[in-house]
């Protein structure tokens, strides 16, 4: 039956998606893809690109993933209706959201032992015997190891340690003649912070490192040493050490909570890449009566703080 003039005058023509709606529906799910995939490919690139694409991971997904979530929202609650689209867009703005979880439960950087090159095989920085506080390969035993340029950093310190005193003399590390652990160039040598009172993080953030020596050895990488009392650097930028040179003293200067020797290697020159944002290298000792990498660990019981980690000792 053929239809009359009146009854095509009555229908409804739903008009077509223009151009610019289907584009902008795509671009959610498009950004979202694409900063994946490019920091995907500049993490594989490793290096400092690594280093960035591994900080950029954990904000930029997942600042795009929620903005995609409140669009998504927005959307579902004018138009009521879900299409393949939005569900595809809906999924991979969760997926962006999963590296929020490193703000909450860090995880080691992402770096190979075995594969990253060149270690450092040095002398412990002090005589005696020292306490391994943090140290290791994994997040269990090393808390530096979230950190790229920390990746096997290591805290000493010497008995009694973790006493919760506020006096720095309670502590057995105060004062400790710390020592070169390797020949090599000194290239920052700073004094000049004040002792932190200890017992608890003194979360300074303007000078995490406190007083500090930085050498440079002759594999073109630097080993950090940091948190020295202030006032007791013996040497100086351009100054030649060598390997059991008094460096200075144990302090608590800087981003501390009790005094300790804090030690770690990486490749780029600290006075051009800031803390936290380098390539870290394994570290190892030798000359002493434990592992060449010694594990850390702080078992918490209630109010009971115990250090479970190796105790180590230069022994020539």
């Amino acid at each position: 039956m053929a239809h009359s003039p009146v009854d095509n005058q009555n229908e409804v023509v739903q008009p077509a998606p223009s151009q610019l709606w289907s584009v902008l529906r795509l671009m959610p799910l498009t950004f979202m893809l694409s900063s994946l995939i490019v920091l995907l490919i500049s993490f594989l690139m490793g290096g400092m690109m690594k280093i960035t694409a591994w900080y950029l991971l954990q904000f930029i997904p997942p600042l795009l993933g929620l903005i995609s979530l409140i669009a998504i929202g927005i959307y579902a609650l004018v138009r009521r209706r879900v299409s393949k689209l939005l569900m595809a867009t809906f999924i991979v703005a969760l997926f962006c959201l999963l590296p929020t979880f490193l703000w909450v439960s860090p995880v080691a950087f992402p770096a190979s032992l075995r594969s990253t090159t060149p270690a450092a095989t040095v002398r412990l920085p002090a005589d005696g015997p020292l306490k391994v506080a943090w140290g290791g390969d994994s997040i269990q035993t090393n808390y530096h190891a979230a950190v790229p340029d920390q990746r096997w950093a290591y805290d000493l310190v010497v008995a009694p340690y973790v006493t919760g005193s506020e006096r720095l003399e309670d502590y057995g590390c105060y004062g400790l003649p710390v020592l070169a652990p390797i020949s090599g160039l000194v290239t920052i040598a700073h004094d000049g912070e004040p002792d932190e009172i200890p017992g608890a993080v003194s979360n300074n953030f303007v000078a995490p490192l406190g007083n500090h020596v930085v050498i440079q050895m002759e594999t073109g990488t630097y080993l950090i040493i940091a948190h020295l009392k202030q006032d007791s650097v013996a040497v100086q930028a351009g100054d030649r050490v060598q390997e059991g040179q008094v460096m200075g003293a144990c302090g608590n200067s800087g981003n501390t909570s009790e005094p300790h020797i804090h030690i770690h290697h990486q490749r780029q020159d600290p006075a051009v890449f800031p803390l936290n944002f380098a390539e870290g290298l394994p570290l190892y000792f030798r000359d002493h009566d434990g592992p060449p990498m010694p594990v850390g660990g702080i078992q918490v019981d209630g109010d009971n703080v115990t250090l479970i980690g190796d105790t180590v000792q230069h022994n020539r």
